[in-house]
């Protein structure tokens, strides 16, 4: 058994150390499994972490318990996606209180090129979902991966769409990945698992209690490139997810309603406020995120590398090798290029026509 997987998930389980303080955690002591080989006074110099916290740390006995999830993942061909995993998707890594592990189970590529949050109430009108469909139809020639969340209403019909669509689709769990919630939705649930994936933070056994859906909810907002609310009342969990993904500067948009009809009120709410774009067709959505099925990476010329410098080189390999949208922090990061540096360069190739600016300090190849 993979030790360093063990002692991360022994980590995760200590109690009173939430997703922050694992990744902090492991990112001082070098790996999970070093966290608990440290001595006691180092653990404490890490910002965060104090006596309470290293006491459950050095005293805790969970390495058992995560042996047996990962026993469970095995037997259930569940993958555990770790945040310091390649496979851990870079956009919701890029958020601060991202998750420190997924439970995950499916085929799909995390890190699609183009990536579409789909919420909506779950007292869906035939007009809500007329408006999912006609969204997940429009988004094929995108490629777009449908996120949503699996539940009543919009959510499940924006994962229908997406499967009669043949488009990618993940749906994001309130409660651990053996108890699909609500079980009305397990054939489709299995479909997903077919043309997508399904993902949760919680562990298994997990109920979908009430307060595991706000937290549900920003893995929606933190993996999608694009949010839209199809149809939302005035107060509820459509809403909820647009102010965290407005908080994670993502792009919102909101398809308007009828006045005066109680699932039109949130999304009329969001447009008036300026906190989501008018969304009438997908044409809205290419306009704000400079989208264009021309330009899908599968598409993509080969460069000749020699016509550039050094720094310039190294940049558009990161981009190519990521084959995804990247935000300027991790290309500084990834490059060695300061901040300041690294934007003029950027701005160069974006004159040379080689990269394109888009929303949220992102960058990818033409």
């Amino acid at each position: 058994m993979d030790q360093e997987r063990l002692s991360f998930l022994a980590l995760y389980f200590t109690p009173g150390i939430g997703d922050s303080l694992v990744k902090q955690l492991v990112s001082y002591c070098g790996s999970a499994e070093q966290v608990f080989k440290t001595p006691k006074g180092k653990l404490l110099n890490i910002p965060g972490v104090g006596e309470i916290s290293v006491q459950a740390i050095k005293h805790g006995d969970n390495f058992r318990e995560a042996e047996k999830e990962l026993k469970k993942a095995e037997r259930d061909e569940v993958e555990i996606i770790l945040y310091s995993d390649k496979k851990y998707p870079h956009r919701l890594k890029a958020i601060e209180d991202a998750p420190a592990l997924l439970y995950y189970k499916g085929n799909q590529n995390l890190d699609a090129a183009k990536t579409v949050g789909i919420v909506g109430t779950r007292q869906a009108t035939e007009y809500g979902k007329e408006i999912a469909e006609r969204i997940c139809r429009d988004l094929v020639p995108h490629h777009a991966l449908i996120i949503s969340g699996l539940a009543y209403g919009i959510d499940i019909h924006a994962h229908k769409a997406a499967l009669k669509n043949n488009l990618p689709t993940v749906g994001v769990m309130g409660s651990g990945m053996d108890i699909i919630y609500p079980a009305a939705h397990k054939e489709t649930a299995r479909k997903i698992i077919n043309q997508g994936a399904l993902i949760t933070e919680n562990r298994f056994g997990t109920k979908p209690d009430a307060h595991n859906f706000p937290a549900r909810n920003r893995i929606i907002a933190g993996m999608c490139d694009a949010l839209i609310v199809v149809e939302a009342a005035e107060k509820g969990g459509a809403l909820i997810t647009a102010d965290i993904a407005n908080g994670y500067n993502k792009d919102v948009f909101a398809v308007p309603g009828n006045i005066g009809q109680t699932y039109s009120e949130g999304c009329n709410k969001l447009i008036k406020t300026n906190r989501a774009n008018l969304f009438t067709s997908v044409k809205d959505l290419e306009y704000i995120m400079n989208w264009s099925a021309e330009t899908d990476p599968v598409t993509q010329p080969t460069l000749n590398l020699t016509l550039f410098d050094a720094d310039e080189q190294k940049v558009i390999r990161i981009l190519k090798e990521r084959n995804v949208p990247v935000m300027i922090d991790e290309l500084s990061l990834k490059s060695l290029l300061p901040p300041g540096q690294l934007a003029s360069l950027l701005l160069t190739l974006e004159f040379k026509n080689v990269v394109k600016s888009l929303p949220g300090k992102m960058f990818a190849l033409k």
